[in-house]
C-alpha cells in the first residue's frame, strides 16, 4: 500500500510501515499508539479486509474508531477474476462481527 500511494497516488507524505503483525488484530494493536494524536483514521484495504480492520479498532479503542472517515475500498472491475473468492472468504472471516462494528463514523473526509 505504500509503494502504492506513492508511485500512483503520487503522495509525498510520511509513511510509517508497521511490520511486527502476523494478523488483523495485532495490525491495530501496534499502530493504534500512532493513532493516538490524528483528526482522521483511514483504513485502506480489500473491503471485507478493511471492514475487519475497522471492526478491530472499535473493539480495541471505541474512542479512535470515532475518528474513522471513509475510504475507498471498493473500485469497480478491480480484482474481478478472484472477486467472488475474495468475497466469500472475507464473509466467513467477517461472521463475528457485530452490526455495530460494520459502520463507518460520521466524520466525512475534507
Amino acid at each position: 500500500m505504500a509503494d502504492y500511494a506513492k508511485s500512483v497516488l503520487a503522495f509525498n507524505g510520511t509513511v510509517l510501515l508497521e511490520d511486527q503483525s502476523t494478523t488483523t488484530w495485532e495490525n491495530i494493536m501496534h499502530v493504534i499508539p500512532l493513532l493516538e494524536d490524528v483528526d482522521r483514521i483511514k483504513i485502506a484495504s480489500q473491503p471485507a479486509h478493511a471492514l475487519k480492520a475497522r471492526a478491530y479498532l472499535r473493539r480495541q479503542r471505541p474512542d479512535l474508531a470515532e475518528r474513522l472517515v471513509r475510504a475507498d475500498d471498493y473500485r469497480p472491475g478491480e480484482w474481478m477474476a478472484v472477486k467472488p473468492l475474495l468475497a466469500l472468504y472475507g464473509l466467513w472471516t467477517l461472521r463475528g462481527v457485530k452490526a455495530g462494528e460494520r459502520k463507518v463514523s460520521l466524520w466525512t473526509a475534507l
